[in-house]
């Protein structure tokens, strides 16, 4: 149930805290008071669509917080479920489930499994044909359980075989492409023959093709600067160190040095030349060092970030293809046991088709007889029960339910989303709610002005009819009606207020003695001895 409601700055309401409780919540007060800006605060607590013009004027943000409390489910671990969302006038919206971040369609699709909200312009999951199914299996219960749940077992396996088919490449045509882009792969990486290390070997042998020039210039400049005459110099040198060097021990250490050099210099000489001839490239060997380049940056590109991982593809690859071609006896069994699984989920799902058309005529009958009951005679309420034999097997086999109904006489029936009426489209969820109360596992239902147009005895069954469902589900209602009000176990007034300049919406929960006053002002407009004998009336009844 929702414990507490926190609406801050949307419309006329500026802070304002509900709290909540079991059973029929009614909600009361003067038109303009807030009282649908309440609901229009759960709907955007629920993912509902908002427009910035919500937003109370003068104010950069709005909230809305609920506090759930539920029993234990896979909705929650402890029962206590946060809700929030935050909207500024910039556009940036922030919601929250338990403080965690989520996106709107999230918070939408978490919702709609707590909430259901029933307005004059809303479409809830009734209003969804894909929850129509579940609705009409709830209502059969535990006759088909047993059939959809062998049917489940079958149609998990029936998933995994499809599934490993797919992935061992399903059928011969889709089979043969994929072996000849594996083995076209194969070659292409093959006829490359590619070496370890190469790519960075043919890259820098390009880079210095690339910079051809560049290099023989200053190679030429190093020969020219330590050729012959250098050489022819130190020599000449070392020769007259030689004629002293028995003077003293110092001349002998340095001819010793100058001889080292001049040996190196030697040495030096020769590799500069060596150098010079190595770069002495032709426009051919050029060309072919550049198609080696593009080529394995070609195949880094498609199969690898370096030549390791290339050759690592390679071998999966060719590992793959060997599974493809070996796997055709596999394929074939996977093959034969689809169609046996095939073949005993057609059969459940052809006795579950018999069963929800004959459990969808006792829906539909159950629910015209509520309809009659809240004035809606000329109704005519079907439940539509479809078995498509072309259709895929989906986890309620080949079934698709859908709700339709006639509101008068001569019409033809129609899905619900497409009734126009609020008023009567209230009071046929209220019917479909009551006839499933039993099944129907959302918890909370809130009703806006379900009143509306009707009057007399149909307000008499729906202020009845939400005090059943209220002994299931926590139901929060807005109402003009006081046979409606009478029903409550908790009422509430709205109001609104100047204050500071500013108009406000207040709430309060009613003691006994206000809620037979609030009763007495609705049915009358006045709070008169006779209003509150008969508001009196209207309670002991409820």
């Amino acid at each position: 149930m929702i414990s507490t409601l926190h609406i801050k700055n949307i419309g006329i309401i500026g802070d304002l805290i509900i709290d909540l409780n079991n059973g029929l919540n009614i909600l009361t007060g003067e038109t303009g008071a807030g009282k649908t800006l309440i609901i229009d605060s759960l709907q955007i607590a629920t993912g509902g669509r908002f427009s910035k013009e919500m937003i109370r004027q003068g104010e950069e943000f709005c909230f809305v917080e609920l506090s759930l409390y539920l029993p234990k489910n896979e909705n929650s671990i402890d029962g206590n479920i946060i809700i929030t969302r935050e909207i500024h006038t910039n556009g940036r919206n922030s919601c929250k489930i338990n403080g965690r971040l989520v996106t709107v369609s999230e918070l939408k699709i978490f919702m709609q499994n707590l909430i259901d909200i029933h307005g004059q312009t809303d479409n809830q999951c009734l209003l969804n044909p894909n929850y129509h199914i579940k609705y009409l299996d709830n209502f059969i219960g535990e006759k088909i359980k047993g059939l959809k749940n062998e049917y489940l077992k079958l149609y998990t396996e029936y998933k995994n075989i499809r599934n490993e088919l797919k992935i061992n490449f399903g059928d011969d045509k889709e089979k043969q492409r994929k072996l000849d882009l594996l083995k076209y792969q194969i070659n292409e990486i093959e006829s490359a023959n590619l070496k370890v290390g190469e790519d960075v070997e043919v890259e820098n042998l390009r880079e210095r093709i690339l910079n051809f020039n560049k290099i023989q210039n200053n190679l030429n400049e190093v020969d020219k600067e330590i050729g012959d005459i250098s050489i022819e110099s130190i020599s000449n040198a070392i020769r007259a160190l030689e004629k002293v060097e028995s003077l003293d021990n110092k001349y002998s250490n340095t001819l010793s040095v100058l001889k080292g050099i001049y040996y190196d210099l030697q040495e030096l000489s020769r590799d500069v030349k060596e150098f010079e001839n190595e770069i002495d490239f032709d426009e051919e060997e050029k060309q072919r060092i550049e198609q080696r380049v593009d080529l394995i940056h070609d195949l880094k590109r498609k199969y690898g970030n370096d030549i390791e991982e290339i050759l690592r593809y390679q071998s999966d690859i060719i590992a793959e293809v060997t599974k493809i071609e070996n796997s055709e006896e596999h394929i074939l069994e996977l093959k034969e046991e689809l169609k046996l699984i095939e073949h005993k989920m057609k059969e459940i799902a052809i006795n579950m088709h018999k069963m929800r058309i004959c459990y969808a005529e006792k829906l539909s009958h159950k629910i015209n007889l509520e309809l009659a009951e809240l004035e809606m005679k000329n109704s005519s309420f079907k439940v539509l029960v479809d078995f498509n034999e072309e259709e895929e097997f989906g986890e309620n086999g080949k079934d698709k339910v859908q709700f339709l109904i006639s509101t008068n006489i001569g019409e033809e029936d129609k899905p619900l989303i497409k009734i126009a009426s609020g008023g009567e489209m209230s009071r046929i969820m209220l019917a479909i709610k009551n006839v499933l109360a039993d099944v129907d596992d959302v918890p909370i239902l809130i009703f806006d002005e379900i009143d509306t147009g009707i009057s007399g005895k149909a307000v008499k069954s729906v202020g009845e009819k939400l005090k059943q469902i209220s002994k299931t589900h926590q139901v929060i209602c807005i109402t003009h009606q006081a046979n409606i009000a009478a029903k409550g176990d908790h009422n509430y007034y709205i109001s609104k207020n100047v204050e500071k300049g500013r108009t406000i919406t207040n709430i309060k929960k009613l003691n006994e003695e206000e809620t037979i006053n609030e009763i007495a002002r609705i049915a009358s407009g006045e709070c008169s001895k006779v209003a509150i004998e008969h508001a009196k009336e209207l309670r002991n009844i409820a």
